[in-house]
């Protein structure tokens, strides 16, 4: 069986970690711990997150801007593939070893292609990096930059989050994938690219739920397992009405997210991302934790989404 598996942050750095190299190769190993058996029996592509590691490597740039030239946002994109991509490939490696597994993990450096055209653009929401003080984000205003004040913790850059239209590497992803290599893809979204007459870097951010989704369908995956910090999804989540959701279908979930109870940031894009995957032809998609993944894939936990013609 051929599946996506995309890891949460939570996956990577938890909450209140400093974010050291010791925490996240940690967290990275216990995850693969997790799903070493979906990666020994199918044929797997694992997406992940980047936000703190790249809200990092801006901090990085910021900081050491008097003596080294600062990087664009797309470059530390890709930057954040890579230092990623190495902890989940060696860690991957090893645990697989451990078991007896012998399979090749690499790690592809993945551009994605944005519409420059899209509304996002007009727009920029998306806060990134570090926080700046008022005088500072003047400084970056007069630069051309865009920035916003966040939640009354200081200025903050913005950028856009344009929906993702296709992965340049999809092709090789799938060539590696039939000769039993497992990849790693699409880190943190992807490096936003347009391509009007070349392909050239784009300051934005490409939300990695909708990003995995996009390679699911590219590679024809059966099954997009989209990995977070709780097991299943709920209705009125944090709330004394809230009530967990074991199975859905397509159409059921496009109708709660309407009705506004997965939120933009968190939620919402793991639903969206579900829904676009089975009506491209997946067959379903699953949410839930690292720690029950496997439970879930048994049919015991989890929240499955199906589309709304199936009865499985």
């Amino acid at each position: 069986m051929r599946m996506v598996i995309a890891l949460g942050g939570n996956a990577i750095k938890k909450p209140r970690e400093k974010g050291t190299a010791a925490e996240q190769l940690r967290n990275v190993q216990e995850t693969c711990q997790h799903i070493w058996e979906l990666v020994r029996d199918n044929q797997v592509v694992i997406t992940h997150g980047n936000g703190p590691q790249v809200g990092n490597i801006l901090i990085q740039q910021e900081a050491s801007e008097p003596y080294v030239p600062a990087m664009p946002l797309d470059i530390c994109v890709a930057e954040s593939q890579g230092l990623i991509g190495y902890m989940i490939q060696q860690s991957l490696r090893n645990v697989l070893q451990t078991h007896g597994v012998h399979k090749d993990v690499v790690t592809i450096i993945s551009q994605v292609v944005v519409n420059k055209e899209d509304p996002a653009f007009k727009t920029p929401t998306k806060p990134i990096g570090p926080f700046f003080s008022q005088g500072r984000a003047e400084e970056l205003k007069k630069e051309g930059i865009s920035v916003m004040e966040d939640a009354g913790r200081g200025y903050r850059r913005v950028v856009p989050s344009p929906d993702p239209l296709r992965m340049v590497e999809a092709p090789v992803v799938a060539s590696l994938l039939d000769l039993g290599i497992v990849v790693i893809a699409a880190g943190g979204g992807g490096i936003p690219v347009g391509e009007k007459a070349a392909l050239r870097g784009i300051e934005a951010v490409i939300d990695k739920d909708l990003a995995s989704e996009l390679v699911a369908e590219a590679i024809e995956a059966d099954y997009l397992i989209i990995l977070t910090d709780v097991e299943q999804v709920a209705l009125d989540y944090n709330k004394k009405t809230q009530q967990n959701l074991e199975i859905l279908t397509d159409r059921e979930a496009e109708k709660y997210l309407a009705q506004g109870h997965f939120a933009p940031g968190s939620m919402g894009p793991k639903i969206l991302s579900a829904i676009r995957f089975l009506r491209g032809g997946g067959r379903k998609a699953i949410i839930t934790s690292p720690g029950k993944v496997r439970d879930a894939l048994q049919g015991e936990g989890g929240t499955h989404i199906i589309p709304h013609q199936s009865n499985q």
